[in-house]
């Protein structure tokens, strides 16, 4: 206890002017180390940032490259990462990119996630910085296209890698700026993604806490946030199916086995399967057939036909179930033609994308205040595909959806993800650099900033 006297402050412990002195100064000292990284900081680094992300975001679309083939791209992102002063690691699963920054003082380790290939997708819009880009695919000779927003998912990361890069002195713990290669499936006989940056020690010497990433979203306005706690993004499975009949003149298809025809009925057989087979009431099911090539002439019925597709499901269950009536309907209505089947799953089967539920919660509060309230919503399922959830096999993680359709625009109506006239409105970038800036601050800090 402390009491006052004539002659200052007495008691059991008394403090001499030196003693308050030397205090004072170690206060002075300790203070500028304990500042936190506030919501006004973020907001100032992000509006500053943001000339340099749209630059960066212009060059990715107009210099696409696709899956494992992103050479140009991840040498950018390297230089870039190293100008920053990031530590920087190359030539994981190919051409992924790994950045390392190390805040100022101890916290955990967390990871921010964005993928870099391109589409073979012709671009239709009108841009300045449209892509003119070739190049083989499948043996075919096609255009390239950010035609699903991987140029501004690396913008968006590097905006954030320099944000945090500038206030490294004040940030807890560290980050890993992921860029991933191949997200949209490596080439046929080659592997890629997020499966194999992991199989070749993406988390060996060091596993984050979490993993965080977003996904430009055209069937939303820009500013919309859109989210799901647990199952929100489908498992894909690729499928190859060959119809083999017998060869024979197109004026007299009763001397062989059409193929054509056969294809042809099995591509509608197989849409019984979410119509009549599956309780869609739990989870949705997506069959689709994307690809049939078979003949060379007009004259000549062919041996084969080859079909590939996808399809989508929520519950490995489920997944099992919609292979196994693949299988039977495709043979069952060959065989009753005369014709055989041969069916083949596709390698590197993406996941359901999982988002833990006590980083949702924790995040969710982190993208209402950056993006606001009301503009943060539960969405529906989605029954595309990434290859993001095999980090969340490995780490607790959390993946939403940015919006870029502009304001006043029907997003229902909006041309979609993989669609040659994509458009990606450019005033959503803030709002996708500021929210991923906030997630990953909050979760470093341990509490929100004030």
């Amino acid at each position: 206890m402390l009491r006052a006297s004539s002659h200052g402050y007495q008691g059991t412990s008394i403090m001499t002017h030196r003693q308050l002195l030397a205090s004072l100064l170690l206060v002075a000292t300790v203070a500028p180390a304990q500042a936190a990284v506030t919501d006004a900081s973020l907001d100032a680094a992000t509006a500053a940032v943001m000339p340099q992300v749209i630059t960066w975001r212009r060059d990715f679309h107009q210099n696409p490259e696709l899956s494992n083939r992103e050479v140009r791209t991840s040498k950018i992102v390297a230089e870039q990462l190293r100008q920053m002063g990031i530590e920087v690691q190359t030539g994981i699963a190919h051409t992924g990119v790994v950045g390392i920054l190390r805040g100022g003082k101890p916290g955990p380790t967390i990871a921010l996630r964005s993928d870099m290939d391109a589409l073979p997708v012709t671009e239709q819009g009108d841009l300045p910085f449209k892509s003119t880009a070739a190049a083989e695919y499948r043996g075919e000779k096609v255009g390239v296209m950010h035609a699903c927003g991987h140029d501004g998912h690396m913008a968006v990361l590097l905006g954030a890698a320099k944000v945090l890069a500038g206030m490294r002195n004040e940030l807890p713990g560290t980050v890993m700026f992921i860029f991933q290669p191949a997200e949209e499936g490596a080439p046929d006989g080659e592997r890629g993604g997020a499966s194999l940056m992991l199989d070749e020690g993406l988390f060996a010497t060091s596993t984050p806490e979490a993993v965080f990433g977003l996904h430009l979203w055209s069937a939303m306005n820009t500013g919309s946030i859109g989210y799901r706690e647990g199952s929100l993004m489908a498992a894909s499975d690729r499928f190859k199916l060959v119809v083999n009949g017998r060869q024979t003149h197109g004026s007299r298809p009763w001397g062989g086995v059409d193929p054509i025809v056969t294809a042809s009925q099995i591509v509608l057989a197989l849409q019984t399967i979410v119509s009549r087979q599956v309780n869609i009431t739990e989870y949705p099911v997506v069959v689709s057939v994307g690809a049939i090539k078979g003949g060379i002439r007009n004259n000549i019925i062919p041996e084969s036909v080859e079909m590939v597709g996808t399809f989508r499901t929520f519950d490995p269950t489920v997944r099992e179930q919609v292979i196994e009536s693949i299988k039977r309907i495709s043979s069952q209505t060959a065989a009753a033609a005369g014709a055989t089947t041969m069916f083949e799953l596709g390698g590197d089967p993406n996941p359901v994308v999982v988002n833990d539920p006590a980083l949702t919660a924790k995040a969710v509060a982190s993208l209402q205040r950056a993006a606001g309230r009301d503009n943060v919503a539960v969405m529906p399922f989605v029954t595309g595909s990434e290859d993001f959830a095999y980090y969340g096999q490995k780490v607790p993680a959390f993946f939403y959806m940015v919006g870029v359709t502009p304001k006043g625009q029907d997003a229902a109506a909006a041309p979609s993800n993989h669609s040659p006239l994509f458009f990606m409105d450019e005033g959503a970038l803030p709002v996708a650099v500021r929210t991923i800036l906030g997630a990953a601050v909050d979760y470093l800090q341990g509490t929100p900033p004030n």
